[in-house]
């Protein structure tokens, strides 16, 4: 099978699904985060719960959610409680294996923006806002992040903190109280990167087929750290190929009109 058979978008999905084992119990965003987890839970890890933050647990959507407010999610829950019980009971008591987020930026150390783009009280953009990623990213036994690659998104400086990876470095996390792992890989369309053990900086540890470490460097808004151990994503199977391009909206699948 040769790289032009998928596209960067389909191979950090299929990425980021890797990450997740049958059984794993994770707190899932809207978006990439979303159609990556729902992958996973139709190919290699079916057993995988997904908590969704309207309070929806054991959500198996047949199509992709559009918001965390999506009926189809409260439909095909095995439960559902109220959101005060899913951040105070199930994040917060330590009871949620990973979270899975976007963002629009992040710095070297694991820190996400989803806030603002510009000055915070005249933005150039105005996202979606922090949500729970926050209380995500702080409690979660560990977080995924997925998002594209570029010097816009990757960035020396975010335009506003939104959740915190790991804050100015070593010893933040612990400093604010916060109990989980933090950010243990980000997975973008060109690569893996993953937290030195020692810094805390995000280091390039893996490429997709057909990427560079210097694609990378490249794509990155501060002096990335490679790994000297750097190694290549396995290309996607035919069946992880099929299950990603099975997973539309309802919109995709019958367009208004």
């Amino acid at each position: 099978m040769s790289v032009s058979e998928w596209t960067a978008e389909e191979m950090m999905a299929v990425a980021a699904a890797r990450r997740l084992g049958d059984g794993t119990v994770c707190f899932v965003g809207i978006g990439l985060p979303s159609r990556a987890a729902n992958l996973a839970r139709a190919t290699h890890a079916p057993g995988c719960v997904l908590i969704y933050e309207s309070g929806t647990i054991g959500a198996k959507p047949v199509n992709l959610p559009l918001s965390i407010g999506d009926g189809e999610l409260a439909e095909t829950a095995d439960t559902v409680v109220s959101v005060p019980e899913i951040f105070s009971y199930w994040l917060q008591g330590g009871r949620i294996d990973v979270g899975f987020l976007g963002a629009a930026q992040i710095d070297r150390f694991a820190n996400l923006n989803s806030t603002v783009i510009g000055d915070y009280d005249h933005p150039k953009v105005r996202l979606p806002g922090g949500g729970g990623a926050p209380e995500i990213a702080a409690s979660c036994k560990e977080t995924l992040v997925i998002l594209k690659q570029s010097p816009r998104t990757f960035v020396e400086r975010l335009d506003f903190r939104t959740s915190v990876g790991f804050g100015d470095g070593p010893g933040s996390r612990e400093a604010l109280g916060f109990t989980g792992r933090g950010v243990t890989a980000v997975i973008t369309d060109l690569g893996e990167l993953e937290p030195d053990p020692r810094t805390c900086e995000l280091t390039l540890t893996r490429v997709h087929p057909g990427v560079t470490a210097q694609d990378a460097v490249a794509a990155t808004g501060w002096a990335l750290a490679v790994s000297p151990d750097l190694q290549v994503s396995r290309p996607p199977t035919g069946l992880e190929l099929e299950a990603l391009r099975s997973l539309r909206t309802a919109e995709e699948r019958e367009p208004a009109g």
